[in-house]
């Protein structure tokens, strides 16, 4: 794992403008992992940004970045709350939720599909993913769209200009705490 990889897979949650990120790399020892990302966090502690380990499996680690500030208004919400109380969550605290969405991908390959909402996925989009089977999306960039094509696009977009203006930052020697946006 590289300050290159979390770059590439979370800037636009660095920036702020995403909820959070998911990413997956190989790793030798689970505790070189977790003292990265100890030392990540502490970096980041200013910003607003947390890194963990949602899952180690078959020696690749699924990593999650993530704004708490900007998490637990958004599984809060009335439509998110439902979905995920149906689903096992509690979404008055962060932690609770995290662990039970570790849970959620320890029991399957698949992921959960509310994974989606700790993301920051509109909970129109999983909603529909969820109904739909994974079909009949109006439109597929970061995620498959069932809601508002044209807004998801403009997101898409977003999401997509950030990444290249990070990662040209990052390629001229701007460090990671410098790239990352306090919130």
């Amino acid at each position: 794992m590289s300050e290159e990889v979390i770059v590439k897979y979370c800037s636009p949650t660095l920036a702020g403008i995403k909820t959070g990120s998911l990413f997956s790399c190989s790793y030798d020892s689970k505790n070189e992992v977790c003292a990265f990302l100890r030392e990540l966090n502490i970096s980041l502690r200013n910003k607003g940004v947390r890194f963990m380990p949602l899952r180690f499996k078959d020696k690749k680690v699924l990593i999650y970045a993530y704004r708490p500030s900007k998490l637990l208004p958004e599984v809060q919400g009335k439509e998110a709350d439902e979905l995920l109380s149906r689903r096992g969550y509690c979404t008055q605290n962060c932690g609770r939720c995290l662990s039970r969405l570790m849970e959620r991908l320890s029991e399957s390959d698949e992921f959960p599909h509310e994974i989606g909402l700790f993301l920051g996925y509109p909970v129109s989009d999983v909603k529909g993913f969820i109904e739909n089977n994974a079909c009949g999306a109006k439109c597929v960039g970061c995620w498959k769209v069932y809601g508002d094509a044209d807004q998801a696009q403009k997101q898409f977009e977003r999401f997509k200009k950030c990444t290249k203006v990070y990662q040209q930052q990052f390629e001229r020697g701007r460090p990671l705490t410098r790239l990352t946006v306090a919130r």
